[in-house]
């Protein structure tokens, strides 16, 4: 058996447990016809399979007038999906949904994990 039958094997394995789903934006720099450039924020990828884990409990900074509510997730997913620090990810886990800002990635032969940070005001 090959390396690459191994890895393809793991890589299956692995996305067994993908049950969460995830969409991807970034701001984009678009070029107009007439050379005016502006930026965009554009849909990169839409309903991709994915698991989340919570990386570390949330804490509740509490102040005035809201408090801070702040959450670090990791993200598991497909080693061919271009991720970049700073995107937008919108996963849905369980039928709710919770936008994140993408970390930098770390890829493998089978997977990519993607620290996120989710930050909301209670």
């Amino acid at each position: 058996m090959t390396v690459d039958t191994l890895i393809r094997r793991q890589r299956r394995y692995i996305e067994r447990m993908y049950t969460d789903r995830f969409s991807l934006s970034r701001v984009v720099e678009i070029t107009e016809p007439w050379g005016e450039t502006r930026h965009e924020r554009q849909v990169i990828y839409q309903d991709q399979p994915c698991r989340i884990s919570q990386r570390a409990l949330g804490t509740n900074n509490q102040g005035e007038p809201a408090n801070d509510i702040v959450y670090e997730t990791k993200l598991f997913c497909s080693p061919g999906l271009r991720i970049q620090q700073g995107d937008e990810i919108t996963v849905t886990r369980a039928g709710e949904t919770r936008a994140y800002i993408a970390g930098e990635p770390f890829l493998y032969l089978t997977h990519q994990e993607v620290s996120l940070q989710r930050r909301e005001r209670a």
